[in-house]
């Protein structure tokens, strides 16, 4: 009788957490050599937002040192072409070389390097750094998240009215809302991954996104919210799905459990 094969147990999320950190901030060195200096760019097709030698540097650096660690891994990426084998993968990178290329470019320090490890359409590790500001978050599933390696947590706020809200204006208007939103402190950041980290760490009590959303400005940040205590669903309140054909998603909103629910209330007009 010829012995069944004696299979490797699957990598831990911790562990895939641990080499995430490790690519997005050797990445990050790459990113800050592009900073405040000489960078081309340009805009891509479809008004889809500028793009840069730095994003592409970045880009190359985060497929070497992840496919090579784990080359069983699939991979989807904003500054790579699209390889829809990632669909048949159990487990896949999602990354953002550089979220926030815009804030890149005019020198400000609101960018990050973001990727995460999804497995059948759950992110299961993250980690986001920003470079310029020496700040790194993580996440694995069950774990908790920290920042610069301490544990973070959401604010504890229960009221809606008077909450500070990450977004862009635009996501709070009332032709999105069934019914009248109260008065929200409202801030813009332009790197999406990193308002859902700003969220995780209590900095801010919200974020909301109408606008249908990219993975990959989103994947790394939302384990890292939820493992800080947010709830985090799409616009109409319902569970993120992770490397999808399209890539894309309906849509974002993220909050403590209290101050979700009744976001959703007031997008579906419930109560």
């Amino acid at each position: 009788m010829v012995p069944e094969p004696i299979l490797s147990p699957p990598l831990t999320a911790e562990a895939d957490r641990d080499l995430l950190v490790e690519a997005v901030e050797r990445a990050g060195e790459i990113a800050m050599r592009f900073f405040r200096a000489e960078v081309a760019n340009w805009e891509k097709p479809d008004n889809a937002g500028p793009v840069s030698d730095a994003d592409m540097a970045v880009d190359r650096e985060l497929h070497r040192v992840l496919c090579a660690a784990r080359p069983d891994y699939g991979w989807l990426s904003e500054e790579s072409d699209d390889d829809l084998a990632r669909l048949h993968r159990d487990r896949v990178f999602i990354v953002d070389p550089i979220d926030g290329t815009r804030a890149f470019l005019k020198g400000e320090t609101g960018f990050a390097v973001a990727a995460a490890v999804v497995e059948r359409g759950e992110v299961i590790a993250s980690a986001v750094h920003l470079p310029a500001r020496g700040e790194t978050y993580a996440a694995a599933l069950g774990a908790g998240a920290t920042l610069n390696g301490e544990q973070i947590s959401t604010s504890e706020r229960r009221e809606l009215a008077g909450a500070t809200a990450l977004g862009a204006s635009a996501s709070y208007k009332d032709a999105h809302w069934a019914k009248p939103l109260p008065q929200l402190d409202r801030v813009f950041r332009h790197a999406l991954e990193w308002r859902l980290c700003l969220v995780a760490a209590g900095a801010f009590d919200l974020m909301v996104t109408m606008r249908d959303a990219y993975e990959w400005d989103v994947a790394a940040g939302a384990l890292i919210a939820s493992e800080a205590g947010a709830v985090i669903t799409d616009r109409d309140g319902q569970r993120l799905c992770f490397n999808t054909s399209g890539a894309k998603l309906p849509g974002v909103i993220v909050a403590p459990g209290p101050l979700h629910a009744a976001l959703v209330a007031l997008r579906l007009g419930d109560g």
